[in-house]
């Protein structure tokens, strides 16, 4: 989840909105962009032609809108809300939108309980993305599921978990994944960092689950390969959206002589762990993050982090075109930023997908979003079919001041993610295992 916005109204033509932004092309330029991908003249999308299917399709949104993590639950319904209102004005399908949010309280088995009940409720597709343990548990669930009840089948966007397994081991028909995994976020972070000569020790402190495991596993042997002379100097695990106080672990880095942090945290445990690190006056170390536009962590940032705190992700605030003008208004609305960009992704995928198989049955979509290419925020991306991973460009980011090209800033800080390197697609991309079993 990178902040595709900061919310921080004009009036939207949605129209065209899933293919507002210019095209960006699979493979292609050697040379990494700070801005975003250009249009490309030879390689266009396959148009899927419009059609009046002039019907609802319930959508049921299973995270947390309690606990530690609530404020970031909160902020993403509201932007599936925010966005159904947008695309059911006009879109390709002839289909409205209609969002239930249902609060998983982050638990794998609370997450099951919200399934059934939105299954009850008549929604055929699901939408989740934080923490990977509530998504395998949805993928289990759904596969035995649909198998056993051919004429209530259910499909799963997910927008921000980010296991790598959940689209190679455990990947399934059911299940597609929106935002890039955490291999792919790592191998476009250790591409960038790999030539930065001041980087010599580094320090991994995720949260103990899985994408916090595999956060650090993918670290270490992606520098060992492309910066073998880099330390691993340390490396911590600390329970998921449970530690209050990071100041124990802030010394830790700070006697290791760690020169830099990678963390896949987010929420709370990065707002906090950044809050300590200030606190102590950790002003030498550099961070490397995955998801620094979460709620509440640019105010933590604040204008001491400037030039210090790097993030890798698929968007930046300042993208332009329909998806910052829906931020500004998302912002005005919210008083909030828009930071998950992966929903776009959702209702762009959903209705090319709804269009093409000319209906809204999960099977039939599930089957048209298969290898589907369609224009999103960030250029030209692709749900590769042999696993259900969105293939799409990543941004790495640096926090400055906000002015010149990137004038937004985030939660009101005057400081924002400016791009430091665009990676085309295919730099990023990742291979799979995946087996995928196909119920046709």
């Amino acid at each position: 989840m990178i902040k595709s916005v900061s919310p921080h109204l004009l009036p939207i033509r949605l129209a065209g909105i899933a293919l507002a932004v210019s095209s960006l092309l699979c493979m292609g330029i050697a040379n990494a962009q700070t801005a975003k991908p250009a249009a490309t003249a030879d390689k266009t999308v396959p148009a899927v032609a419009a059609v009046n299917l002039n019907q609802t399709v319930k959508i049921a949104w299973l995270d947390p809108l309690s606990g530690l993590m609530a404020a970031v639950g909160t902020n993403q319904l509201h932007g599936f809300q925010f966005l159904a209102e947008k695309f059911n004005l006009k879109n390709k399908a002839g289909v409205k939108f209609d969002v239930i949010g249902i609060d998983n309280k982050l638990s794998p088995q609370e997450t099951i309980v919200a399934l059934k009940s939105a299954i009850d409720q008549g929604a055929r597709y699901v939408v989740q993305g934080n923490g990977s343990g509530p998504a395998l548990a949805i993928i289990d669930a759904l596969s035995k599921h649909n198998e056993r009840n051919p004429t209530k089948q259910v499909v799963f966007l997910n927008y921000a978990a980010v296991d790598p397994d959940l689209t190679n081991s455990k990947c399934d028909f059911w299940h597609f994944r929106l935002d890039a995994d955490t291999s792919m976020k790592m191998e476009a972070l250790t591409t960038y960092m790999k030539d930065q000569p001041t980087i010599k020790k580094v320090y991994l402190i995720n949260q103990n689950y899985s994408h916090g495991q595999q956060v650090a596993k993918f670290a270490k042997a992606n520098l060992a390969t492309k910066r073998p002379d880099i330390q691993i100097v340390g490396e911590d695990l600390h329970p998921l959206a449970q530690v209050r106080d990071f100041a124990p672990y802030i010394a830790k880095i700070k006697q290791s002589g760690a020169d830099t942090v990678i963390t896949g945290n987010w929420g709370s445990d990065l707002s906090l762990l950044i809050k300590a690190a200030n606190e102590a006056g950790l002003s030498n170390v550099k961070f490397y993050t995955y998801y620094g536009s979460v709620t509440g962590t640019p105010t933590t940032l604040g204008a001491g982090s400037a030039g210090r705190v790097y993030m890798v992700g698929y968007g930046h605030m300042n993208m332009g075109g329909e998806i910052e003008a829906l931020s500004k208004e998302y912002d005005k609305r919210f008083n909030d930023d828009f930071y998950t960009f992966a929903i776009f992704h959702a209702y762009t995928m959903l209705i090319e997908g709804m269009a093409k198989a000319k209906s809204t049955d999960a099977l039939q979509v599930a089957k048209a979003m298969e290898g589907l290419r369609f224009n999103s925020f960030n250029g030209e991306v692709q749900m590769r079919k042999t696993d259900h991973q969105l293939q799409q460009g990543l941004f790495v980011t640096r926090w400055e001041k906000a002015g010149g090209k990137f004038p937004l800033d985030e939660e009101n800080t005057g400081y924002t993610f400016v791009p430091v390197k665009y990676y085309e697609p295919y730099v990023a991309s990742t291979p799979t295992s995946c087996q995928m079993k196909r119920p046709f």
